[in-house]
């Protein structure tokens, strides 16, 4: 039997980070689509950022401070597959002092101990993130997954990861070339079309978002079609990797928030305060915030 060397790397982990607990959220997470199969795994399809080529990684933790990183694509960016899952298991960020949050905190506090070594599992690019924005904007969670996957199943690549074959989302120069795609409302084609060319001429590189001061960053991506202050935190937050963001246009996080913090108030003043609360955070605003969401969706779950 013929063994096949697959080029690896290793990410090291600085704070506490658990990977099954990244893989669990990304199975659960509707628009990622990710299978679970293999328990402690994390395997994932998606294009290189500016680059565009269909790769795919499987992530597995030997211990406590190492990530290993097996790669499925072109030897030569070997680095650059590692370097996106880094910052796709916001590894790329220095967590050591995250627990300070939690000790400024007790709500933080109380929410890091329900999820343990649980950071922000992020699209695997800004521009993923922003086409999610502009498939789900103001229609049903349901209707915008199917949405993503027929455009994936049609337009994405396949890629065999370590024996599961996953599809990537479609590149923007794939993406370009949609004319109709069933069920798509009509201004959303064309939206999806200016992000596709907009990432194409490098406009949503996640290092260039992420060097800019957070306000003039979501000033300039809300210059695209189709995205607002919601959808720009958004492709901020979960597309670049930015970890000190407070969501000012989250409203469902504002509502998880106010029912944490025994508030009754809501309209303008309530967000002021809710970003006040959360400067108790910083630098780990888009974590914390993170963290309430997914905590929001486990009770939701489970009181229905």
């Amino acid at each position: 039997m013929t063994t096949i060397s697959r080029p690896c790397g290793e990410i090291a982990v600085h704070g506490e980070f658990d990977l099954a607990a990244a893989a669990r959220f990304l199975t659960g997470f509707a628009p990622a689509g990710q299978p679970d199969s293999e328990p402690g795994a994390l395997r994932v399809a998606f294009t290189l950022d500016g680059e565009w080529t269909p790769v795919g990684a499987v992530l597995r933790q030997r211990s406590p401070g190492e990530i290993t990183v097996e790669v499925h694509g072109p030897p030569e960016h070997t680095d650059a597959v590692v370097a996106q899952v880094r910052r796709m298991c916001s590894l790329d960020i220095d967590g050591t002092a995250f627990p300070e949050a939690g000790a400024r905190d007790p709500v933080v506090s109380l929410l890091q101990a329900l999820h343990p070594g649980l950071r922000p599992v992020l699209f695997a690019s800004p521009y993923e993130a922003a086409c999610w924005a502009v498939l789900s904007h103001r229609i049903w969670m349901t209707q915008a997954v199917r949405l993503r996957r027929r455009l994936t199943e049609r337009y994405g690549a396949e890629v065999d990861v370590g024996g599961s074959r996953l599809r990537s989302f479609p590149a923007p120069a794939a993406l370009a070339t949609v004319e109709y795609q069933p069920g798509l409302p009509g201004p959303k084609l064309p939206r999806l079309r200016a992000i596709a060319e907009a990432a194409a001429e490098g406009k949503l590189d996640a290092a260039t978002l992420r060097a800019m001061p957070a306000e003039e960053a979501l000033k300039q991506l809300q210059l695209l079609p189709g995205v607002g202050r919601f959808s720009a935190e958004l492709i901020l937050i979960r597309g670049a990797g930015h970890p000190d963001v407070f969501p000012r246009g989250e409203t469902r996080l504002h509502e998880i928030m106010r029912d944490a913090y025994h508030l009754t108030e809501a309209g303008a003043a309530e967000v002021t305060e809710l970003a006040e609360i959360a400067e108790a955070w910083a630098p780990f605003r888009s974590w914390v915030s993170f963290l309430f969401r997914v905590e929001g969706e486990a009770r939701m779950r489970e009181s229905r």
